[in-house]
């Protein structure tokens, strides 16, 4: 959805009027379009390390329309509903005014519609969203007036969002152009006849409106869909919508709610939202909403090439950049004045574990706990935590795996009831890989506490990690719902659409977590893999910079350098993966930097040598992780991968086969077991290899980028197999 990114000195001549003036913070993008009386571009604001939405209004455009934009973004900003979107800032110069608004990531109604078939009780779920939103909006005194498919963005996570509200209605009241024939078919669609007379919008209106797309929700078509222009106007002014065709399929009770909108009069139409929204209320689902589809899953794993794209929360069971900045050692005991507000304290900072520090602050409390009582199971509990996302982090030290298992221990043994133990018990589990009892641990702990921010998170984690997808998106949108600010179940959705192949829906929920917590590194990178699975390397570049401005991080790095690996910068990317194994600055008990750097230095003459420690040291880091999951074809295949490069044949060859064998489906593995093979001269099985990663959607830029594949890339088979 972004394009690249430029100051506003180097956007095009044609792209702004030569005198607007923006602060120099805003970076513009590509223009998104244009809605209301202005045109709409993306940007990225330096100050606040996020990306925003920027409405350009032309003085002369809100003069003829007797509006008053300052005036309209106040009014649209009074909004609170989360189903609005949010107002930042105006900011005027001497030929209009910009809005600076947030950047909702998501489809439209329209687009969906386009390509799925809407479930019923998905588009009741979303009518009772807008009907809730606008009931908020109404009993502030305001109207939206252009409320249609395209102004409505489903996000990610099921969520209606209204775009364009506060300006479609009062700086086009009578919306005269819709109503020429070459005007828009869907705005005159969804307007109430009163509207077309030339009256101005109200309440009453956007029921009409929302009465009509849950028509065409429903029914699939719009009412007098083969008409336009003129024609469809006097349609919709001479008749009503009780001779609208209504399909089998649509209910009587939702016929006559309908109906009750869309009445001709308004004065027989439902008096406000809050009726549609009980009316709605009492209609029986048939089936239960569930997120947009995605494509089918084409990768097992997030990992594209030999020089893994570090998908941060996804590589890494929770995001490992509070670990990499946390010392090795045990921090000391602070004072406690408050046994209750020192886990308090705690669990906010355990909670923010992407942020330098906060380890070791949660450690602090728990550790002044347990000095004081050594049978507090909570504390104990919480250090549990602390030592996982420890083991998780760079060091990757089984040490702290099994204090991470003796202090979860410790807690259940202290107090079974508490679901504190048992998520630490589950996080140290799934750690372990052991999917079903992290699965029973977590259950668990949402019996004694539903609404437990750690239990969620972990829950969602596992349900990834073990391939139950179809759970972790219910399991998502119910976390989402709970914890709508919090970023890291976007990361999740994002790294679980990416798995599944769904690029572009991993850059939106990505873009959504950056949105959220602008200072979690882990948005950047994760958005850099995304894009770069979508050939926008520039972008991809761009967005890793971003990431480096806001912290070092080794993710970035890892990154940074298989971006600059796909450009043939070598020297460059053994720079940047040395960075990701810097005991300073990155994560050195992470296997994939290690591995990447051996890879990148084969390409550097004379450090050869490097390569090959480099390759004996994620070797010797896999190995245990792999220990614990020997049927996981990912960690198979590249162990595969490194034995090849060490020049162990004989490991290499049947690790290969054996993971193949575990995901015969998977692109990445297939792309890795053809490198494998070509690696130790067995071309007739490269080939082979190579044509199914290709035909499972391994991209072609990445097997174009691999050095090693040069040769077989000008065999004839290989073009022509």
């Amino acid at each position: 959805m972004i394009a690249k990114l430029c100051s506003l000195s180097e956007m095009p001549a044609e792209a702004l009027p030569a005198s607007t003036a923006l602060p120099s913070h805003y970076e513009l993008g590509a223009r998104l379009g244009a809605g209301g009386y202005g045109e709409v571009y993306e940007a990225w604001d330096n100050k606040l390390q996020r990306s925003v939405a920027i409405k350009r209004i032309e003085r002369a455009a809100h003069a003829a329309a007797h509006a008053d934009p300052l005036h309209e973004a106040r009014m649209a900003a009074s909004l609170h509903h989360p189903s609005f979107v949010t107002v930042y800032a105006i900011e005027e110069d001497a030929s209009g005014a910009s809005i600076v608004m947030e950047l909702v990531q998501g489809r439209t109604i329209g687009q969906l519609a386009q390509k799925i078939r809407i479930a019923r009780a998905t588009a009741l779920d979303w009518i009772g969203q807008i009907a809730a939103a606008m009931q908020d909006a109404h009993a502030a005194g305001l109207v939206h007036g252009d409320l249609k498919p395209s102004n409505l963005m489903i996000e990610p996570s099921g969520k209606v969002r209204i775009l364009d509200f506060g300006l479609a209605s009062r700086c086009d009241q009578l919306a005269t152009g819709a109503v020429e024939s070459t005007g828009p078919v869907g705005t005159i669609a969804y307007m109430a006849p009163e509207r077309l007379l030339g009256h101005r919008a109200d309440a009453l209106c956007d029921i009409y409106a929302v009465g009509v797309l849950l028509y065409e929700l429903l029914a699939r078509t719009r009412p007098h869909s083969h008409l336009s222009g003129l024609a469809l106007a006097a349609a919709h002014m001479q008749s009503s919508s009780a001779s609208w065709h209504y399909p089998e399929t649509i209910d009587a009770p939702l016929v006559a709610l309908i109906r009750d909108m869309t009445a001709q009069q308004p004065a027989q139409r439902l008096p406000g939202m809050a009726q549609v929204a009980q009316r709605l209320a009492g209609i029986a689902p048939l089936d239960a909403p569930h997120p947009p589809p995605s494509p089918r899953r084409r990768w097992q794993g997030p990992v594209a090439m030999l020089l893994a794209l570090v998908l941060a929360g996804g590589i890494g069971w929770l995001g490992t950049e509070s670990a990499a900045r946390a010392p090795v050692r045990s921090a000391a005991p602070a004072p406690v004045d408050s046994p209750a507000l020192a886990m308090q304290r705690g669990l906010a900072a355990l909670k923010h574990f992407d942020r330098p520090g906060s380890l070791d602050a949660a450690e602090r409390h728990f550790s002044a706990l347990l000095a004081g009582d050594g049978g507090h199971a909570a504390a104990a509990a919480g250090m549990a935590l602390v030592q996982t996302l420890r083991y998780r982090g760079d060091t990757q030290d089984e040490v702290w795996l099994r204090k991470a298992d003796a202090s979860a221990q410790q807690a259940m043994k202290l107090n079974d009831q508490l679901a504190l133990a048992h998520i630490a018990r589950g996080w140290v589990l799934a750690s372990q890989r052991q999917h079903e009892r992290a699965g029973q641990a977590f259950e668990r702990a949402l019996q004694l506490d539903p609404a437990d921010f750690f239990a969620w998170y972990g829950k969602a984690q596992l349900l990834r990690h073990a391939g139950r997808d179809a759970q972790a998106f219910e399991t998502l949108r119910l976390a989402q719902a709970r914890f709508p600010r919090e970023r890291v179940f976007f990361d999740e959705l994002g790294s679980l659409l990416y798995e599944r192949g769904d690029h572009a829906g991993a850059e939106r929920a990505f873009r959504r977590s950056i949105a959220l917590q602008p200072d979690a590194v882990a948005g950047y990178a994760n958005l850099n893999a995304a894009l770069l699975r979508q050939g926008r390397a520039d972008e991809a570049l761009r967005v890793l910079q971003q990431g480096l401005q806001v912290r070092p991080s080794a993710t970035l790095y890892a990154n940074l350098g298989n971006a600059l690996f796909l450009r043939g910068d070598y020297v460059g990317a053994a720079a940047a993966f040395e960075h990701a194994v810097s005991p300073v600055r990155g994560a050195p008990g992470e296997y994939l930097n290690w591995a990447n750097l051996a890879d990148t230095l084969l390409w550097i003459p004379g450090r050869e040598a490097e390569a090959r420690q480099a390759y004996g040291e994620a070797r010797r880091l896999l190995a245990p992780i792999l220990q614990r999951a020997p049927h996981d074809a990912t960690l198979v295949s590249r162990m595969g991968l490194y034995a090849a490069r060490s020049g162990d044949r004989d490991a290499g060859m049947q690790l290969a086969a054996r993971a193949t064998k575990l995901a015969p489906r998977s692109a990445d593995v297939q792309f890795r077991a053809g490198l494998v093979r070509e690696l130790l001269g067995e071309r007739e099985l490269a080939l082979e290899s190579i044509a199914s990663a290709r035909r499972l959607g391994y991209p072609a830029a990445f097997i174009d980028a691999e050095p090693d594949l040069l040769a077989l890339r000008r065999d004839l088979r290989y073009r022509h197999p």
